[in-house]
C-alpha cells in the first residue's frame, strides 16, 4: 500500500474588511417596523348612564337593590341582575 500524500486545498486570498462588513450587512435580517393600530374611543360610562329624562322626570333604567337600598343599582348582565355593593343576585325571567 502506498500512501498518497494529501491533496493541496485552494487557499482563496484573505478577504478585505470592506468585503468583511458588506458580509455582515448581508447576514443581518432587515428589521419589521410594527404598524399601531387606532384604539376605538370608547363611550364614557357615568350616572347619566343610569337614567332616561322624560318630560320633567327621571326614569331609572335598572333596577335597584332589594337589600342595599335605592342608592345601589344592580348591574344587568346577560341572564341575571347583580348588585356589586352586597352580591345579591336575581335571575331574569326565560322569555319562550
Amino acid at each position: 500500500m502506498s500512501k498518497k500524500p494529501p491533496k493541496k486545498e485552494e487557499v482563496a486570498p484573505a478577504p478585505s474588511e470592506t468585503q468583511k462588513t458588506e458580509e455582515k450587512k448581508e447576514v443581518k435580517p432587515q428589521k419589521v417596523e410594527k404598524v399601531r393600530k387606532e384604539k376605538k374611543k370608547r363611550q364614557e360610562k357615568g350616572a347619566h348612564a343610569l337614567y332616561k329624562i322624560e318630560g320633567d322626570k327621571a326614569a331609572r333604567l335598572r333596577p335597584t337593590c332589594e337589600r342595599c337600598g335605592t342608592g345601589y343599582f344592580m348591574g344587568d348582565h346577560n341572564d341575571r341582575y347583580t348588585c356589586g355593593h352586597c352580591g345579591f343576585t336575581r335571575y331574569k325571567r326565560a322569555e319562550k
